[in-house]
């Protein structure tokens, strides 16, 4: 059965939109729109983002989260959109204000959106051999190469897995082509989402290979970077910041989308910052979910006044100690990993996070106002 509410004055309203008011079950955002009061779902179909502090454009209102449109009159999307649909909301003008109805004129209509370049889940059978995936963070111009001292290492250590008869994967974060993180954590918590919003609206961002590596495809994870001002590589910082999805998962639903996979850590540089670099990476990928085997790092580094970097590349092309350093680091990741996954069982019972929480003064987002 359909009533009115009274939002108030024409003259109140129009001192206010757009605004955001809930009734009962529904969040309603009130817009102007060619002279006249419309009112549609203040609740995004894409994530649940509040409408009414998005940008308008004339007849369209950009989501501030991820950028989803919808025009203020129909609910609907715009040409190539236009059959999703928020919900749209009667306003009738009486003499003693503006009332609006209660449910919906027109219902809520969500698309199924799988962008096709996420390729989802890579099952495994139980037996099969440990996946090992090393990331590259060192940059340069691959069309003028330099010799890479954590590069080095990282293939001696890839190498040494597929001896061992892992499969393997490496990937490069310098050929890969991938946006900045974007901070819609800054807007809300529940505005960074699983999967990053980036990679669900732009096929062209590449880093689609490093979420799936890491939360489908391995079990054993080796970072390498080289110490760039006494902390890690730009595009080890770049990466790190998209991985937020990932970890605020876990802040705002208690998901663990990480869970008994192993991570170490190759660390060179001309200069030092072994020890707080390494503590800085232990502490991002533990709170992503990452296990650590003991001496969960190898490390190369000739002080704060070694300048001259050529006599250190020299020094690493000739270190036997140190690629064997490698090599047994990849073996004792893996060794961790065999003795998870034989107590696999054990370890599968699900666990409250303790520490950050989203905030509980921050409301969930809500799309109770009709059926899904």
């Amino acid at each position: 059965m359909a009533t009115w509410h009274r939002l108030g004055s024409k003259d109140e309203l129009l001192a206010r939109v757009p605004f955001a008011i809930k009734i009962d079950r529904h969040r309603i955002a009130v817009f102007l729109y060619d002279g006249r009061l419309t009112a549609i779902s203040d609740i995004c179909n894409h994530k649940g983002g509040p409408l009414s502090e998005g940008r308008v454009n004339g007849e369209f209102v950009t989501c501030p989260w991820h950028g989803w449109e919808y025009s203020v009159v129909s609910g609907k999307g715009p040409a190539g959109y236009d059959e999703e649909q928020v919900p749209v909301y009667a306003l009738e003008e009486r003499a003693d204000g503006v009332y609006v109805q209660i449910p919906p004129i027109a219902p809520r209509k969500l698309l199924k959106h799988k962008p096709s370049h996420l390729l989802g889940e890579h099952p495994k059978q139980p037996g099969a051999p440990c996946r090992v995936l090393g990331i590259s963070t060192t940059a340069m111009d691959d069309g003028n190469p330099r010799f890479s001292t954590s590069d080095a290492l990282l293939e001696h250590a890839m190498t040494r897995a597929g001896e061992l008869g892992a499969d393997t994967q490496l990937i490069k974060l310098r050929s890969l082509s991938f946006r900045h993180c974007e901070g819609n954590y800054s807007k809300a918590s529940h505005a960074c989402t699983w999967p990053c919003a980036i990679t669900e609206r732009e096929p062209e961002d590449q880093l689609t290979a490093v979420y799936e590596g890491l939360v489908h495809w391995a079990d054993v994870v080796l970072i390498s970077t080289p110490i760039r001002w006494g902390n890690a590589s730009s595009l080890y910082y770049k990466m790190a910041e998209r991985l937020n999805c990932v970890q605020n998962q876990i802040t705002i639903h208690n998901r663990v989308l990480i869970r008994n996979k192993v991570a170490a850590f190759i660390i060179t540089g001309g200069q030092d910052n072994i020890q707080a670099l390494a503590g800085s990476m232990l502490t991002f990928w533990s709170e992503l979910g990452f296990l650590f085997p003991q001496f969960p790092f190898i490390a190369h580094s000739r002080g704060w006044d070694a300048e001259d970097m050529q006599n250190n590349v020299r020094q690493v092309k000739a270190s036997d100690a140190l690629r064997e350093a490698s090599r047994e680091l990849v073996q004792r990741a893996m060794d961790f990993w065999t003795m998870i996954d034989q107590n696999r069982a054990l370890l599968e019972k699900p666990m409250e996070r303790a520490g950050r929480k989203a905030n509980p003064l921050e409301p969930a987002m809500d799309f109770t106002e009709t059926s899904r």
